[in-house]
């Protein structure tokens, strides 16, 4: 049941627009249109240093299928997103921070903060995180 009580703002939806119209900036590092620092990267999947760090270990798992957010993904991006989460997993045990800990983040329209329209996930560690979010008493 989808009740869209809190939908998004027009000027969300109006800068989503515009972003969706020129195109993903993800696209353009698998495209090698923009650098990036790349960790990984297969067929299907590439994994890259984000501009903005927000841990000691902050990297962004990318599908190379351009998907906008989490809500258009269907039954044939299953093993798609299946792998995403086990690269996540590798990539945490390569840096290190697999027996720490760490957080995995996909932010999903304007409530979450997404700013690009191309399925992304967080891969965060190396330091405390602290709570996700705050608690609503």
């Amino acid at each position: 049941m989808s009740t869209n009580l809190l939908a998004q703002s027009a000027a969300y939806q109006k800068e989503k627009a515009r972003k969706i119209d020129e195109g993903s900036p993800f696209t353009k590092i698998i495209n090698r249109e923009l650098p990036a620092t790349i960790v990984f990267e297969d067929e299907e999947i590439i994994a890259f240093v984000p501009l903005k760090e927000q841990a000691r270990v902050h990297l962004l798992i990318v599908p190379k299928k351009e998907i906008q957010t989490l809500n258009q993904a269907n039954q044939e991006d299953t093993l798609l997103l299946g792998r995403m989460l086990l690269r996540a997993a590798k990539l945490a045990k390569e840096n290190g921070i697999d027996a720490s800990g760490y957080r995995l983040a996909i932010n999903i329209n304007e409530d979450a903060g997404q700013s690009v329209f191309h399925i992304h996930m967080h891969l965060l560690g190396g330091n405390s995180l602290g709570p996700m979010v705050d608690r609503i008493d």
